[in-house]
């Protein structure tokens, strides 16, 4: 009694299993449902139905699900539970619909982060009205700048929306939405809050529409619009200390360069005392010049330097996807890293050499060209070199140390001891191969480690190729 309410179940939830007081946790009832297995030490079924019988018959909580055979009778299960959707004791934003025989979900297997053999077919979002207290602009990583609104606080879709996008000035264009107007709110996806329409019946007469900014409100630099985008960009580049930020918090993350302990507060300030201007300013950063900054003292400082010291040895592919090259995800800045071997060679590369790589394209190409035609990137790039940032592990299609694993898929599973997952899979990908989350016929090789379940009994009724870790070391080192 008296206590403030979470927001919605999934804060609840999210909230409660953080608690370190098992105490507290108690007091909180939680519950789940299964949806799937992991690493088993036999398979429950051949179905991924079979699947939720056996876990269903084992007392394990399963949420009902449905095996239909055509399109219209999906859409006939999907309308039937948007029906019960608010009769429902939890909240639910759509269902899933899976391919049933495990055999074809291996098959089909996985894109970089999502399975082909499953997809999400969401609700209609929930919305609600509200007024228009103002558009703010905000500047991202790569120039971008975002019209924001700020809204009167209104609960839709289970939280309190105070912000909303408007993804670019196109947008407000064709809403026409302006300051003091009444609106209606939707969380797009029952995630990100957005407008919708707006009711220009409810207008103040002394409303005006907005206008299209002509310089950056970060940096007064000018803004450009390429050709057939919707989106401006400040032309400031590192200069822009709002790009500049966005920049080193990506340039730190734990999928680029991974600099632990280095977070957004401490970046925030070396940024605001202009101690660093770009990512090869961070090597320059001093025990010194941190230990008198506010809970940080000569320790955290001493662990800081570290850590920004133990990043320079990193990959290839890594570097390039810290740089923040525009649509170079972890995924594109692999396969780059794999088809050039080494940076100077993807410095040089013309359109064509780039077009000619697997998954990108012409916009994606000429983004990168882009990047490496401006000096001052190359200046950057060349000081993180000066300052010791290498790539001990060389990501080539024809790997220097004799081992050619181009063309083979690899799956990992148990725990290995000696390095992690990931810096294993990098390594494997640095030597040409394929890591898959998934066994299936394709899999060349599967390096199982202790606890190694259901994926090593399925490599071995399969055939396919079993390594133990000193065997993937002794590859690796060769």
């Amino acid at each position: 009694v008296g206590e403030k309410t979470f927001v919605n179940p999934r804060n609840a939830a999210a909230g409660s299993l953080r608690q370190l007081d098992p105490a507290i946790v108690a007091t909180r009832p939680l519950s789940f449902y299964a949806y799937g297995v992991g690493e088993v030490s036999a398979p429950l079924g051949d179905r991924h139905s079979d699947v939720m019988e056996t876990l269903k018959s084992l007392g394990i909580p399963v949420n009902p699900g449905l095996v239909k055979g055509d399109a219209s009778s999906i859409e006939s299960a999907y309308q039937t539970l948007l029906a019960k959707r608010d009769s429902l004791p939890y909240e639910i934003d759509g269902m899933v619909v899976k391919v049933d025989p495990l055999a074809l979900q291996d098959a089909l297997g996985f894109v970089a982060r999502a399975p082909r053999f499953a997809t999400a077919w969401k609700f209609p979002a929930q919305e609600a009205a509200t007024d228009l207290i103002a558009i703010d602009v905000q500047v991202g990583r790569t120039g971008a700048i975002t019209p924001v609104a700020r809204l009167e606080p209104v609960f839709v879709g289970g939280v309190t929306v105070s912000n909303a996008t408007l993804h670019n000035f196109d947008e407000v264009a064709r809403l026409d939405v302006r300051p003091g107007d009444r609106v209606m709110v939707r969380r797009a996806g029952d995630v990100i809050p957005q407008i919708v329409r707006v009711m220009t019946d409810q207008r103040p007469t002394n409303s005006q529409a907005v206008t299209l900014p002509t310089a950056c409100p970060i940096c007064d630099s000018p803004v450009e619009r390429a050709d057939g985008e919707a989106v401006i960009r400040c032309s400031g580049g590192l200069i822009c200390q709002a790009q500049r930020l966005e920049h080193l918090k990506h340039f730190v993350s734990r999928k680029a360069m991974d600099i632990d302990g280095v977070g957004e507060r401490l970046l925030e300030i070396v940024v605001e005392r202009q101690w660093v201007q770009t990512p090869a300013d961070l090597y320059r950063l001093s025990i010194e010049s941190l230990k008198d900054l506010d809970r940080m003292g000569e320790k955290s400082a001493a662990n800081v330097v570290q850590a920004i010291a133990a990043s320079k040895a990193t990959t290839l592919a890594r570097f390039l996807y810290a740089l923040g090259i525009r649509d170079v995800g972890e995924a594109t800045a692999r396969t780059l890293a794999q088809t050039f071997g080494d940076l100077e060679p993807l410095m040089s590369a013309t359109l064509e050499d780039l077009m000619a790589v697997d998954d990108v394209g012409p916009i994606v190409a000429s983004h990168i060209r882009a990047f490496f035609e401006v000096q001052q990137n190359r200046g950057v790039i060349q000081e993180l070199r000066d300052l010791g940032v290498h790539w001990p592990v060389r990501s080539v299609e024809a790997p220097t140390t004799g081992v050619d694993l181009s063309g083979q898929t690899w799956v990992l599973t148990g725990t290995l001891e000696s390095m992690t997952r990931d810096e294993a899979s990098d390594r494997l990908r640095a030597l040409g191969a394929k890591v898959s989350g998934s066994v299936s016929a394709k899999t060349t090789v599967l390096v199982a480690g202790p606890g190694a379940g259901s994926k090593l009994s399925k490599a071995q009724d399969l055939g396919v190729t079993v390594m133990d870790e000193s065997a993937l070391t002794e590859l690796l080192e060769s």
